[in-house]
């Protein structure tokens, strides 16, 4: 038989392609995309199409379809007008399951974990069990499986589409009943119905969990019914001793008979919960209870089921598909009994018409975060709703907590739409002793994926710092909250060393990580991109960095000190020369990089000698004498890192020195504007100053989105409010677009730009 599967490349697709491969079918597919699950079924004998064409069912008896391809598909269209028999993805399941003794594992979460863990156990147990399920498990090697031995076949059902009244098991497992996927059922009564109807149609077991009120209605009280649950009052029940963070450990009882001590292999109250179910089911079918501790010490779990993506020493990152309220809450359950020093959470919204239903479930699910984030739904195969999104949730969230009389920060919760919106925020958010989960059906895994992969660096960051006197370090870091401009995308590592062997060992170990390095101060006079920073950025400007004392007649400064400070040191001590410091923003480090100046002065002409960190890590100290500069550069400290400098001036009174210091402030004050910006923009060329010349050209007031030059002075761009790089860029770009076409002057630029004009990439 010839059978084609139209949206083969999802799991539940792909598990059936597996089934129907095994019993010997000729199978094709298509799908938007190849994946590795295509890879593996091409050589197992799909053909594979990718994208949907008529040509894929062509002489085909048979075409099945997922719940993700409707009437209008390209591939189902040809086969409705060829009269080939169109089949949905559970009904095919329930034809194939016909073949064996079935077990379905029903309810509304938890089905994934738990039709596993049965097949597990059933299969140490020997009773070579085949099994269909929603994801991938290492532990059986597939999501499906078909024995030609074995007379059992498990499989999760879905309840979804009503379709589980399709299936006729020996077996059933109710794992819950909730109102749930109320797009298409009216009310919990016709969700009833399905499971009603399923029942009806299982002529062994009803294995059900009693803890839930609507699973025990439907299932108890009949001589097939098989209660688990907390109380000994249950046909089996479990006693917890011990809740880790890779298993939790439970005495087991079948009535008032001790069975044994289990150690369950993932963690989690839920999953001892789902593993009663499987240890109740295998019980009733003869499995010792020896094979069964085996099964459940060894099983490892489904993908994207409380999956550790990273496990360090201060950082953990989960993932998890819950995107039911009821799931969520048991997760995050979880994750609290790890006992983290915070929950941060991001969660995808999967379905509008879910998010709508169960809005005011969702606001009351997220009681154990301390900083949540939403992006915005996961939409699937729906339209979007009118008033419907991810910022849905947070409403609800604030007025949950409204309600219980709670108070939490505004940013405790935050509507992130965009993957990459979010994962910038919640990387930044991350502090040592977190615990990020995320959760969500969609693509919400890419964030803690994209958060892991960065995380050992941070980490070993974290371990150097802390060993070498104490700092900082961040992922994500947005550059606009280190700049003048107030403008820059984030840097994918922010590092605040307070020592100089702090700082030293962590040039050191980026460099040996071959991650690249970039030492801002106050970011005057520097642009970045709006895609941000890749590597690592070094700002110190806290603990020794901001340390300024005179030792005999002369300034000693670490590189964080504000120049402002340098000036007012220097006036206290009675040495003048350094009154131009005052109205020049910025700290040591870029004013020496830069060779800094004002009022006829410049930073070369305070220098004794410079204190940095050379190329293999070593700290050195060079005289002036052996120091190149030039105007606006000192081009060594681009790759050499200044911790400090000592500086001089000369001998002058305090009123001298007041005059100086008040003429810098007047000049700052009347010739550069207020708002945001890098200081000057272009190097003054030789015609005359760079700010004549915009004004002559007319270009004052001249702007690209909230970026405007100044009418102050126009050698300034001002941020006016929201203003992005390539806003600034642009209006560069324009200004030496007319001085070249104008007056035949090739502007250079004196502010510095720097970064990527993307962001960093998932």
């Amino acid at each position: 038989m010839r059978i084609n599967l139209i949206g083969v490349a999802g799991s539940g697709m792909s598990g059936l392609a597996l089934l129907l491969l095994a019993l010997g079918h000729k199978v094709s597919g298509s799908d938007k995309a190849t994946t590795t699950e295509t890879d593996k079924l091409q050589k197992l004998g799909l053909q594979f199409y990718p994208g949907h064409t008529e040509k894929e069912v062509e002489d085909c008896d048979m075409v099945i379809y997922s719940s993700a391809i409707k009437p209008g598909n390209i591939a189902y269209e040809a086969a409705y007008k060829q009269g080939i028999p169109l089949v949905r993805r559970a009904e095919a399941l329930a034809a194939v399951m016909a073949n064996k003794k079935g077990v379905v594992v029903g309810g509304t979460h938890g089905k994934t974990t738990t039709s596993a863990l049965t097949a597990h156990v059933l299969r140490q147990g020997g009773l070579k069990p085949s099994h269909y399920v929603g994801a991938e498990i290492p532990i059986l090697g597939s999501n499906a499986h078909w024995d030609h031995e074995g007379e059992l076949f498990v499989a999760e059902g879905d309840e979804s589409d009503g379709t589980l009244v399709n299936f006729q098991p020996q077996h059933s497992i109710i794992l819950n009943i909730e109102p749930e996927h109320l797009d298409f059922y009216d009310g919990i009564e016709a969700i009833k119905v399905v499971f009603r109807t399923l029942l009806s149609q299982t002529p062994g077991y009803w294995v059900h969990c009693a803890e839930d009120p609507v699973a025990r209605e439907v299932c108890g009280g009949t001589e097939n019914s098989v209660s688990y649950g907390w109380s000994r009052d249950h046909d089996f029940s479990a006693n917890i001793l011990a809740m880790k963070p890779d298993h939790s450990v439970f005495e087991v009882y079948h009535k008032d008979q001790l069975l044994g001590e289990a150690t369950l292999g993932i963690p989690g109250k839920h999953n001892v919960s789902n593993a009663l179910a499987a240890i109740a089911l295998a019980t009733k079918l003869g499995v010792a209870f020896e094979s069964i501790q085996h099964a459940l010490k060894t099983f490892r779990g489904a993908r994207r089921r409380f999956e550790i993506r990273h496990s360090g020493e201060r950082f953990t990152v989960v993932d998890d598909y819950g995107h039911h309220p009821s799931e969520i809450a048991a997760t995050l359950a979880t994750a609290k009994g790890l006992q983290p020093k915070r929950i941060v959470c991001v969660f995808q919204p999967h379905r509008y018409s879910r998010t709508q239903l169960l809005k005011k479930e969702f606001g009351a699910a997220f009681d154990d975060v301390d900083e949540l984030f939403v992006t915005d739904v996961y939409a699937a195969s729906e339209k979007p709703l009118p008033g419907v999104s991810g910022n849905t949730i947070c409403e609800e969230v604030r007025a949950h907590d409204q309600a219980r009389g709670v108070v939490r920060p505004p940013a405790s919760f935050q509507f992130t739409p965009t993957l990459l919106q979010s994962r910038d925020k919640v990387g930044n958010a991350l502090r040592p002793g977190d615990l990020l989960i995320t959760l969500g059906a969609g693509n919400v895994h890419e964030i803690g994926r994209c958060i892991s992969k960065d995380l050992p660096v941070l980490e070993r960051l974290w371990e150097t710092l802390e060993a070498n006197g104490g700092g900082t370090a961040k992922l994500y870091e947005p550059m606009g909250r280190h700049t003048t401009f107030l403008i820059g995308g984030p840097a994918q590592y922010w590092v605040e060393p307070h020592t100089v062997a702090g700082f030293a060992e962590v040039v050191r170990y980026l460099r040996s990580a071959s991650v690249p390095i970039r030492v801002i101060g106050r970011g005057s006079n520097l642009l970045v991109k709006d895609g941000g920073i890749r590597g690592a950025v070094i700002h110190p400007s806290k603990g020794e960095f901001e340390d300024v004392r005179v030792e005999n007649g002369q300034l000693i400064a670490g590189v964080g000190a504000r120049l402002k400070k340098i000036a007012s040191a220097a006036r206290n001590a009675g040495i003048g020369g350094l009154e131009w410091m005052e109205g020049v923003p910025g700290n040591l480090g870029g004013a020496i990089r830069m060779n800094a100046g004002a009022m006829g002065t410049e930073m070369s002409d305070n220098i004794v000698s410079v204190r940095f960190i050379a190329a293999d890590g070593s700290i050195q100290e060079k005289p002036l004498s052996e120091i190149q500069h030039q105007y606006r550069s000192i081009p060594e400290f681009e790759e050499r890192y200044i911790v400090g400098a000592v500086l001089k001036g000369k001998p002058a009174t305090t009123e001298e020195i007041d005059v100086g210091l008040n003429a810098s402030r007047v000049k700052r004050r009347t010739s550069q504007p207020v708002g945001a910006s890098a200081g000057c923009i272009f190097k003054n060329p030789q015609l005359c100053g760079a700010g004549k010349l915009v004004d002559d050209l007319g270009l004052k007031g001249r702007r690209v989105g909230n970026a405007v030059v100044s009418q102050v002075h126009g050698n300034f761009i001002v941020n006016e409010g929201g203003a992005t790089a390539r806003e600034v860029l642009d209006l560069i770009g324009e200004i030496k677009e007319v001085a070249q076409h104008e007056r035949g002057v090739q502007l250079e630029l004196e502010v510095k730009v720097i970064g990527e004009a993307q962001p960093l990439p998932m």
